[in-house]
């Protein structure tokens, strides 16, 4: 045993909301086994990844020892925790673990990615344990914004680790039991090495609120509005969903769910027993034939995302459906940083249309799935680990959670990044050592890595336009006719100065001291400082040189 070591290697979501991947690997060095906990993504943002769609974890470290992968365990079934299966199980190729409502979500990603046939996730029963090797692992229930969210009990030879996942501490949640304290006092009575924990809200005090006073305040404000009403939020939250679909019932409003999330979770959430209760849903095309009064659409599209419902009804080009004056949008959602900018344009779009857009800054209408501070401190109390690790948030959310940590007398609170591989040992946790932490872009169809600069040749296209410049050359290197220019992006008045540079570079050029490569280069930087003299930027230039 004494060769034996518990390491932690976050491989994402560490220093970053999203794209959530960390790896247990016990044993020695050389000779660890491994289990992964959740299969995350980011979404990309144009403003920073132009054309890609999701960032995933690089897995390279892993995927050389895949062969010691013993599984993927996921806590639940959001994007951030789940997205990455169906890129990156080829690369791993080891069983996956899930309860009911995650693992049914889990069959649609292997779908997608045509691996039906190839592997399929193993169903958890909620609150079930499975053995994985040196690993068992117990699943107990918490509370988020999603079904079936868990908190992983992870026991070792060398120490117990609880792996919160994403939870709150919500004493109404509609949805699911409220988390049970005494059993979670339990497991801190029993000894745990280490927590790895939540860090989105350690930045804000208090409480992160209750889904049941959300569902109040939406019944007392739709109760208002005379119009068609239109709410938007995250298609996951089945609890926000139902209390949407109850405030409609009780004003007399049929439901019509808009846009393909929308649908396809519901399917999901039916087909493991959920949503029982839930109102009588109409087609959006019948919704469109009733009067506006006696109708809700409840529509994907709360972060701006330009594909989704709301943004189409915005921009008018929706099939089915058609807001104007008198009619009400609800953003029963917070803004997750980045979006902002998307988000105010849909705003602004949809009051264009004489729409009234109500959000959280002026009505009741979300509270955070995520712990706010007091939520945080009364899990320490719950769990007294010795050892704290913040996950799951930027890094200044990770290093105030640590600070809180201590400040609960926490023995030992460990601030990692992605590729920091942890051990962790009672009193000692340390940065043993570092893997590849990159970033792999799905770009379209295709997977490609962050340092390909793909992204970064976008953004100075969009920032300052293209020239394309091809010479012709004969024989002897000389030119063989006037050059061709292809401008994109680039004022007018900057080509005539950039033509005359190259013009005057090519003149110069002696075929006999220089090669092709140097006249390509010469005539590239010849141009950029034209367009920079004369715009004040410098366009990504190209040269190419045909012979004839």
């Amino acid at each position: 045993m004494h060769d034996n070591e518990l390491v932690l290697l976050p491989l994402g979501g560490a220093g970053e909301i999203g794209m959530n991947f960390n790896a247990y690997g016990f044993g020695p060095p050389d000779e660890r086994k491994w289990i992964v906990v959740d299969c995350g993504v980011l979404f990309g943002r144009e403003t920073d990844t132009p054309g890609v769609d999701v960032i995933l974890p690089d897995v390279r470290y892993l995927e050389e020892r895949r062969q010691d992968i013993l599984g993927i365990v996921l806590t639940h079934a959001h994007e951030d925790h789940i997205g990455a299966i169906g890129h990156l199980w080829p690369k791993l190729m080891c069983p996956l673990y899930a309860t009911p409502f995650t693992a049914r979500l889990i069959e649609d990603k292997l779908a997608e990615a045509g691996l039906q046939d190839h592997v399929r996730p193993k169903v958890v029963k909620l609150g079930g344990k499975i053995k994985l090797g040196p690993f068992d692992i117990e699943f107990h229930s918490i509370t988020h914004s999603i079904p079936e969210p868990n908190a992983l009990v992870i026991r070792t030879p060398l120490g117990t680790v609880m792996h919160t996942g994403d939870w709150k501490l919500d004493p109404d949640p509609l949805i699911g039991e409220a988390t049970d304290e005494a059993e979670f006092r339990r497991i801190g009575d029993e000894g745990v090495l280490a927590m790895v924990c939540d860090s989105t809200n350690a930045l804000v005090q208090g409480h992160s609120g209750s889904e049941g006073d959300v569902k109040r305040g939406l019944i007392e404000l739709i109760g208002t509005l005379k119009g068609a009403v239109a709410v938007t939020g995250f298609a996951s939250n089945l609890a926000r969903l139902q209390s949407i679909a109850e405030a409609a019932q009780a004003h007399g409003r049929e439901v019509a769910l808009v846009g393909r999330s929308m649908h396809r979770i519901t399917a999901a959430a039916r087909e493991t027993g959920y949503m029982k209760g839930f109102p009588r849903v109409i087609d959006e095309f019948e919704a469109a034939d009733l009067p506006a009064d006696r109708v809700l659409y409840l529509c994907t599209g709360s972060q701006g995302e330009p594909r989704a419902a709301l943004a189409r009804i915005a921009r008018g080009d929706h099939p089915a459906v058609k807001l104007g004056q008198g009619d009400a949008v609800i953003f029963s959602s917070r803004i997750i940083p980045g979006n902002d900018i998307a988000i105010h344009e849909l705003h602004n779009q949809l009051s264009a249309l004489g729409v009234e857009v109500l959000t959280v800054e002026d009505h009741f209408v979300h509270v955070s799935g995520h712990p706010c501070r007091e939520e945080l401190s009364q899990m320490y109390r719950l769990i007294r680990p010795q050892i704290a690790v913040p996950v799951h948030g930027e890094l200044r959310h990770m290093s105030e959670h640590a600070r809180l940590a201590r400040s609960l007398q926490v023995p030992q609170a460990v601030v990692v990044q992605n590729g920091d591989m942890l051990r962790l040992a009672p009193g000692r946790a340390m940065v043993i050592d570092e893997a590849p932490a990159g970033r792999i872009y799905m770009d379209g169809r295709v997977m490609t890595e962050a340092d390909e600069g793909l992204t970064r040749h976008r953004r100075a296209m969009a920032f300052a336009g293209f020239i394309g410049v091809t010479l012709a050359l004969d024989a002897k290197g000389r030119l063989a006719g006037e050059p061709s220019y292809f401008f994109e992006g680039v004022p007018e008045e900057v080509q005539e100065p950039v033509r005359d540079a190259v013009a005057e570079t090519v003149k110069r050029h002696n075929p006999k001291r220089a090669g092709e490569e140097d006249l390509k280069e010469q005539v590239r930087r010849a141009g950029r400082r034209a367009a920079n003299d004369a715009w004040g930027k410098k366009p990504v230039t190209r040269v190419e040189i045909l012979w004839v």
